[in-house]
């Protein structure tokens, strides 16, 4: 997920990380890639409040303030899932502008897959001396292609500022010609600004007006595709690593909501609901980009994150009216919850004892699983 911040924290509502944790629970990215966060603060908020997990698996970079002009304090960052990514190093292209950010990752996996993240915000506004500085930024990240590995995979994502696809930051961005071939995983060229024939891809605005957030962001309802997210050419051919066809969507848009605002009840649709949109409209002035990636590697798991290496059951897993638990003294005071086949959630127990004695009279006979607070994967036992 790519997603324009708008000013954080500083943009109201205050209530903006509560917000967003709504929007985060919503999509769970393994990658989270934003832009306009404006300080330290911000980027920690996002991490220990819209992040927030039970196993604390997410991190986030190091945050750095604007080195390509230190007038300017909107920053990029990425957040990622420690269980399936390690970030490995990141760097900086200056380009006199805004900082373009870039993350080398190394996926989790027997066989090291490693994946080269960009990040970016791009020059602001219609006119030639925009689309030249929009095009110059570009340069200085195409111009770094060249020293990337060629069999790592990339990721050139962001808030492009682009009106149409004739444009030459565009244009230079796919060219062919490249070191590494870069593709738009929709391939849907034209002009996109105020053409409703692309109203299922517009990301900005979410909004009328900005009156009544203190004069933050954009007007002007959804008209434009500002926020992309690009893959490198072997994300489109290869089976290590894969772009999925069809998952890049305008998060939130349902695809009827040309010149409207994002909560407009008449923008409902199946994908997204009124309480999504609703928490779309108050975050930003723009819609966050997704985009699912798949391998065919297996994911390493941390042994410490099973829970069958914290809790054992005594005699067996086959019950009938009571499960004793052996318990680890590392997770005393921890919960456990107890989940249907369904996956619907039971009841939430303390690990109070070495020994716990669980009561299951009240459940009906059938497979059921336990799950200790912070690990990964569950334990099962069968009701007769």
């Amino acid at each position: 997920m790519f997603y324009n911040l708008l000013e954080y924290p500083e943009a109201p509502p205050t209530n903006r990380a509560t917000i967003l944790k709504v929007i985060l629970d919503d999509y769970k990215p393994d990658l989270f890639m934003v832009c306009e966060l404006k300080s330290e603060e911000g980027a920690n908020s996002i991490l220990n409040t819209s992040l927030k997990t039970t196993d604390n698996r997410y991190l986030k970079a190091i945050y750095v303030s604007n080195q390509s002009n230190p007038q300017t304090n909107l920053q990029q960052l990425v957040f990622y899932n420690s269980k399936k990514l390690t970030l490995e190093s990141q760097d900086l292209i200056n380009t006199g502008i805004r900082d373009i950010n870039h993350y080398v990752f190394k996926l989790k996996t027997s066989n090291p897959i490693y994946l080269d993240v960009f990040v970016a915000h791009l020059k602001s506004s219609q006119g030639q001396v925009n689309e030249q500085k929009r095009l110059d930024m570009v340069l200085d990240f195409t111009s770094t292609l060249a020293t990337i590995p060629s069999d790592h995979f990339v990721i050139f994502a962001g808030d492009f500022n682009l009106y149409t696809a004739q444009e030459d930051a565009y244009q230079e961005l796919l060219d062919p010609s490249n070191a590494i071939v870069l593709k738009d995983p929709i391939d849907s060229p034209g002009k996109w600004h105020l053409n409703s024939n692309f109203q299922d891809i517009h990301t900005q605005s979410t909004r009328k007006s900005n009156v009544g957030f203190d004069g933050f962001g954009a007007g002007g309802d959804l008209d434009d595709r500002f926020d992309f997210i690009l893959i490198s050419e072997n994300l489109e051919n290869s089976n290590t690593l894969k772009y999925v066809p069809n998952t890049y969507k305008a998060f939130g848009n349902n695809g009827n909501c040309y010149n409207k605002s994002i909560n407009d009840p008449t923008c409902n649709g199946a994908e997204y609901s009124s309480s999504i949109r609703d928490a779309l409209y108050a975050m930003s002035d723009h819609l966050p980009v997704v985009l699912q990636l798949e391998t065919n590697q297996a994911l390493s798991i941390e042994k410490n994150n099973l829970t069958e290496n914290y809790l054992q059951f005594k005699n067996s897993n086959i019950i009938s009216d009571v499960i004793t638990l052996t318990v680890n003294s590392s997770v005393l005071g921890r919960d456990i919850v107890l989940y249907n086949s369904m996956g619907q959630k039971i009841k939430t127990i303390v690990l109070d004892k070495n020994s716990k004695t669980i009561d299951t009279t009240y459940l009906s006979a059938g497979i059921y699983y336990i799950k200790l607070q912070g690990a990964i994967t569950p334990i099962k036992f069968i009701k007769q």
